[in-house]
């Protein structure tokens, strides 16, 4: 079982340690960051549709970043295939620091479930720096009658045909959440994919999809005005965000811990001096006050650690998941 959101075996304050030790670090990498500065606006691919935790943190991010480069910094979609079709883009990109992906969690996973990718997630995408980590949480629609997770389970058991869960795509942390949650409590789920968070939640409240394990951003709102119902998160701790909600661990599901990291990478061939230009300003800009309050807003935990911390952090996420993907016999092509 995964200990940290989205960093299997990794526990909260080794995260947070990163973050702050991330912060030290900013002194050799801005004297090295000195000599490059990006000649046209520089864009951030967004793997997954708008409206999604992705394109929320890439836009937070994104104007405080164009104002400290000096040049805008525009966030485009590049939705599909599990998020694989945008890292495919950047890693194919020019590498001269104005092409970045917000990268996430599922980036690590789809290396394992994909049996053919058209490139190396961690040989042809250089990390920046995280920019938070989020946690998932098991969310229905409000005229569900389920109003606990042993309510759910005995619908869902019950069920025909079987009840459906939502995923931002094959082979994400989503869909393996939901397969995890199959395991430990013996229901049957009929996983619906989705190439996004936004239409995932459209359907959700449409009741065209019966549940899903979506990050806490793009549901917090529909839970805030009554239109979701949030059963339990899946990590750990209970979120800060929903505090009343309790873990699928207090739920009855025990050592259930996965949530969602997302990340800021380049094409690998990018310049040392661009990738510690964008680590530098990025790292400040996460850092901040003013940044720590949005992230809380929205349910986000920020990070801002190292390209090497992030690199350790991509290195071991692959490996773990892939043991997973593996136990859950989870293959695409």
């Amino acid at each position: 079982m995964t200990r940290f959101p989205g960093c299997p075996g990794l526990r909260r304050r080794t995260v947070l340690a990163a973050g702050l030790a991330g912060a030290a670090a900013l002194g050799p990498a801005a004297a090295l960051a000195q000599g490059w500065a990006p000649a046209k606006p520089v864009t951030l691919i967004v793997p997954f549709p708008a409206g999604g935790t992705t394109d929320v943190l890439a836009r937070a991010l994104a104007e405080r970043l164009g104002a400290a480069l000096g040049q805008p910094v525009i966030v485009e979609s590049k939705p599909g295939a599990g998020a694989t079709l945008g890292a495919d883009m950047v890693a194919k990109a020019r590498p001269d620091g104005h092409t970045l992906l917000v990268g996430a969690v599922h980036h690590t996973i789809a290396t394992s479930v994909y049996r053919k990718l058209p490139y190396d997630f961690q040989k042809d995408l250089a990390p920046i720096t995280t920019i938070a980590l989020v946690p998932n949480v098991l969310v229905v629609n409000a005229q569900s009658p389920a109003r606990s997770v042993a309510e759910l389970v005995a619908l869902a058991k019950a069920a025909r045909p079987e009840f459906s869960f939502g995923s931002n795509g094959m082979g994400t942390a989503q869909h393996l959440i939901g397969m995890q949650f199959e395991q430990a409590s013996g229901a049957r789920l009929l996983h619906v994919p989705y190439k996004g968070s936004g239409p995932l939640t459209t359907d959700l409240l449409g009741g065209q999809v019966t549940m899903s394990f979506d990050t806490v951003t793009p549901v917090l709102p529909h839970i805030k005005a009554g239109k979701l119902r949030a059963l339990a998160v899946t990590t750990a701790k209970r979120s800060t965000a929903l505090p009343e909600v309790p873990t699928l661990a207090e739920s009855g599901l025990k050592d259930f811990d996965i949530g969602t990291w997302f990340g800021l990478l380049a094409p690998a061939a990018t310049p040392k001096e661009a990738l510690a230009r964008l680590s530098a300003e990025s790292m400040k800009i996460i850092q901040s006050p003013e940044f720590r309050r949005r992230m809380e807003e929205i349910g986000a935990e920020p990070i801002g650690n190292t390209p090497e911390q992030m690199a350790r952090q991509v290195r071991e996420d692959t490996e773990r998941f892939a043991r997973l993907v593996r136990q859950a016999n989870v293959v695409l092509d």
